[in-house]
């Protein structure tokens, strides 16, 4: 399994969104779930940008690049709606946000390249070389995960290629979705567990949604949680997973689904937690793919 998850790989569904300006940690400060107005240049944060309702519209791995320059890395496919509405809220704010996405190159780095990347830091530290950035990220059945953003054009360190595909299963093995286009708007942070690997920080001030992600974790209301799944049938983001208690509605969602090199399928599912108690889960239908349950590999929070 670890030799799947080894080398230096180009992540193209991955883009980057600019923040430049005296006021852009300020400003990510209050829009995302995240505290970045205390961002040092040594750390990165996992983020969540939500509506109104607490709903995820899109998900970051955001960083400094320089002084009033940051760094959010985020799916491709949201990438462009996701800017569309963040400019919405600069208004005077001095800041200048745009698609970065052509002026640098994501790498995902696993196994050794990731630890002589980012070996020495602690999930979530990052570590700069020249202009480029390593990021340590949670890791993957043991195996050690970094992100590498760097201007274009500057190579990436040296490795086995490592497919999109077996980095795209690692950052499901992780544990940690990042949203795509068709679960936009499907979950509030914690049914993805966000506040139990550092997306929420409920000690900042208001963002779009505040209300609503902190009632969901001090109310004792938190009846979704996210799953680690494998089925022997192909899953995709945004098929509803089924409990066979009850045929008629589902009771969750896949949220970011690979193909697993051994065979099948692996998956992160947003489901209520009844449902992960007992019984039969399927995706798709009541009669799809069997969904077996897999252990997260981080604790979660208590909720209060």
């Amino acid at each position: 399994m670890s030799n799947s998850l080894e080398g230096v790989g180009a992540l193209p569904h991955l883009g980057v969104i600019r923040a430049q300006g005296e006021e852009a940690a300020r400003f990510l400060h209050n829009q995302l779930t995240q505290d970045f107005a205390l961002l040092r240049p040594d750390e990165a944060r996992l983020a969540a940008f939500c509506n109104a309702k607490g709903r995820m519209l899109a998900s970051f791995v955001g960083f400094q690049h320089a002084p009033q320059d940051i760094l959010l890395v985020t799916s491709q496919d949201l990438l462009a709606p996701t800017l569309k509405r963040l400019s919405m809220f600069v208004l005077r704010a001095k800041v200048k946000l745009s698609d970065a996405s052509a002026a640098f190159t994501v790498h995902g780095l696993a196994g050794a390249a990731a630890e002589a990347a980012a070996g020495g830091l602690a999930v979530w530290g990052k570590q700069d070389q020249g202009e480029a950035h390593a990021v340590r990220l949670h890791p993957a059945d043991g195996q050690p995960r970094a992100l590498w953003v760097a201007p274009a054009g500057q190579v990436a360190p040296a490795g086995p290629e490592l497919p999109a595909e077996h980095w795209q299963w690692g950052e499901v093995r992780s544990g940690i979705a990042m949203l795509t286009a068709p679960v936009v708007e499907a979950f509030v942070p914690q049914m993805l567990n966000y506040e139990s690997v550092g997306g929420v920080n409920f000690k900042k001030g208001c963002y779009p949604g505040q209300e609503v992600v902190a009632r969901s974790q001090f109310r004792g209301t938190l009846k979704r949680r996210a799953f680690l799944v494998h089925a022997e049938g192909s899953l995709r983001a945004g098929q509803d997973v089924f409990h066979d208690s009850d045929a008629s509605q589902p009771c969750g969602l896949v949220a970011q689904a690979a193909p697993a090199p051994d065979g099948g399928w692996d998956a992160i599912v947003s489901m209520q937690t009844s449902a992960a108690d007992a019984g039969r889960l399927s995706a798709g239908s009541p009669d799809g793919p069997v969904l077996a349950l897999q252990p997260l590999p981080y604790p979660l929070l208590a909720d209060i």
